[in-house]
């Protein structure tokens, strides 16, 4: 049983802005095929997947058009962005081969099923994977958030917060202090107190009540998913 993930259910956590590649904002195409392969060598070690994934490369887009818009109605564009990532990210796993469902947050029904917990639990039992749409259909909340919740729902053994270029938690930002130094691995509390953007707090306190772990690592290295899954001693582990 050496080749048994150390996990059985995940939940992955992806950024918008990591879909654009070397874009300004959208969907680079080459991009979305590396996170498809990568989810697609993990679905096929046997881990049930379910996958969060936030909508900045859409809104960034539409940002230039939306000054004056209310609080609200920002975060209800930006649910929708979620929602088209989504799609993209569905259509580039069952071209894969992978049987996939989409539930949303907010009824869509023509394109994707509503959120029912019982229901993506099912779909994971029976090894499809299940991506979460539409955040949790409130403003006000991020896709952080979203995650978190989700992973609870699901039983998730683990929240996995894929970076594009940063391969963990740094006391300081490594893009602009070289002498920033990794954690390979910390307490929800310290995170708190140093302030790290890991990810937004309600997320954090989220995850700390309910003893769920984060994993934070570099998804832009190829096999670094499956490593994580393999037990490899990559990234940061979040934890009490």
């Amino acid at each position: 049983m050496d080749n048994a993930p150390r996990y059985r259910r995940v939940l992955l956590k992806l950024s918008g802005e990591a879909l654009m590649g070397d874009a300004g904002y959208g969907i680079d195409a080459r991009q979305l095929d590396i996170f498809a392969d990568e989810v697609r060598s993990v679905r096929d070690m046997g881990v049930d997947i379910g996958i969060v994934i936030g909508g900045g490369n859409i809104y960034r887009g539409v940002q230039a058009i939306t000054e004056g818009l209310d609080k609200v109605t920002g975060d209800h564009m930006g649910m929708l962005a979620t929602v088209i990532n989504s799609l993209a990210l569905q259509n580039a796993l069952e071209r894969r081969g992978i049987i996939t469902r989409l539930q949303t947050a907010i009824k869509m029904e023509q394109i994707a099923e509503p959120f029912i917990r019982r229901r993506a639990v099912r779909h994971l039992e029976k090894g499809r994977v299940v991506i979460f749409g539409a955040g949790t259909g409130n403003p006000y909340f991020t896709t952080d958030t979203a995650a978190a919740l989700r992973a609870i729902e699901i039983e998730a053994e683990v929240l996995i917060m894929a970076k594009n270029g940063v391969d963990g938690i740094y006391d300081a930002d490594p893009k602009t202090v070289p002498t920033a130094q990794r954690f390979t691995s910390i307490t929800y509390r310290e995170v708190h107190e140093r302030n790290l953007r890991v990810m937004d707090l309600t997320a954090i306190t989220l995850c700390q009540e309910n003893s769920l772990p984060i994993l934070v690592f570099d998804m832009a290295v190829a096999g670094n998913l499956q490593r994580l899954m393999k037990g490899d001693p990559i990234g940061t582990t979040v934890s009490a």
